[in-house]
């Protein structure tokens, strides 16, 4: 997915966006187009703006410059309650004092519908977040994760073709944020929405997406599929970024033959030119640990650590640490050899 493609089935398209505060450039001309249906995730460290974007988007903040069109129409100074868009916070916003029918029914109320449509539209959104018989239950009285889902029945209610969700698993704990996860797919596949999520964990993202923006210092560094930004990262940031990396500096000597270690290795990548230096991925996960006298490189495994699925191993080898994850385990100051097939060799440029 291109950041500047037009396409038939986009809803929001983002063209120029720079904002700053100041002198501060939090956003920095950025070019992207969301597609109707789509769960796209905004994924990048604290303070790479994408938070500020989604604010944006929503009609929280104005851009100092760009233009936010919705269905082709620029957006950009419309208030919140004027957009076909509603928004999940991370605090959740919801009323202490109103119980969870009132809380959910807040916007047709004031809307001034038909009571009884109330009733009938808040036990579908119940329903549709498992949450069935809990209308007259305090807030208080709800765990975090039921919160969450009665904050993101009451966004969804108001039927909104866009739902932006600000980091809302961030408060939950880790078991109740991994099954979060499945229940917000499942939310979204079944209403038909899209949803623009925004969050700096990286298992999260590649878990729930259809597509990932990274950024990074008020700039998108990529955008693809999870399995695109996972295999093919575009730089060194995003290869660090998502998921573990072993980054390494060599020579490209021509098309699909690149020298690290001062070993010629074969690749896929072309299109570098030649003996020119260029940054080598490989991600902990592809490198297979064979007997010493097999291997492409030979080292010394210096530290081991079992991570439940896999062992983590620090190998040293030509004065560089690389990280091996096996599900064989090799002992700490044991001689071991190392094989890196082509496919798992990603080249990029410089930084």
């Amino acid at each position: 997915m291109s950041e500047f493609k037009m396409g038939n089935d986009y809803i929001i398209d983002l063209k120029n966006i720079t904002k700053q505060y100041g002198d501060n450039v939090v956003l920095d001309n950025i070019n992207m187009y969301i597609r109707r249906n789509e769960f796209l995730t905004l994924l990048g460290p604290s303070g790479c703006g994408k938070t500020t974007l989604l604010r944006i988007i929503g009609g929280f903040e104005e851009c100092s410059n760009g233009e936010v069109l919705f269905e082709g129409e620029n957006i950009a100074k419309l208030p919140p309650y004027k957009r076909k868009i509603n928004t999940v916070f991370q605090k959740y916003a919801l009323f202490p004092h109103m119980n969870v029918e009132e809380n959910i029914a807040f916007g047709l109320n004031i809307k001034k519908m038909d009571k009884q449509v109330i009733k009938e539209k808040v036990k579908e959104m119940l329903e549709l977040v498992n949450l069935q018989g809990y209308e007259k239950r305090s807030i208080d009285s709800l765990s975090g994760g039921q919160q969450q889902r009665i904050a993101i029945a009451r966004a969804l209610v108001n039927e909104p073709e866009v739902l932006l969700l600000d980091e809302p698993l961030g408060a939950l704990d880790l078991k109740l944020r991994k099954g979060m996860q499945a229940e917000l797919k499942r939310i979204q596949q079944k209403v038909g929405i899209t949803f623009i999520f925004v969050t700096h964990d990286q298992e999260e993202a590649l878990t729930m997406s259809d597509t990932i923006a990274v950024m990074n210092g008020g700039k998108i560094q990529q955008i693809g599929t999870p399995v695109d930004i996972y295999n093919e990262p575009k730089n060194a940031f995003v290869a660090d970024f998502i998921g573990e990396s072993n980054i390494l500096v060599g020579l490209m000597k021509k098309d699909y033959l690149v020298n690290f270690h001062n070993v010629d290795f074969t690749c896929v990548d072309a299109g570098f030119g030649d003996n020119v230096e260029v940054d080598v991925v490989v991600r902990p996960e592809d490198i297979k640990l064979v007997p010493v006298e097999e291997g492409m490189l030979q080292g010394t495994v210096k530290s081991v650590t079992f991570k439940g699925v896999h062992y983590e191993m620090m190998i040293e080898a030509d004065h560089f640490t690389w990280t091996v994850h096996s599900t064989q385990m090799a002992s700490e100051g044991e001689q071991v050899g190392l094989v890196i097939m082509p496919e798992d060799i990603h080249i990029m440029k410089r930084r």
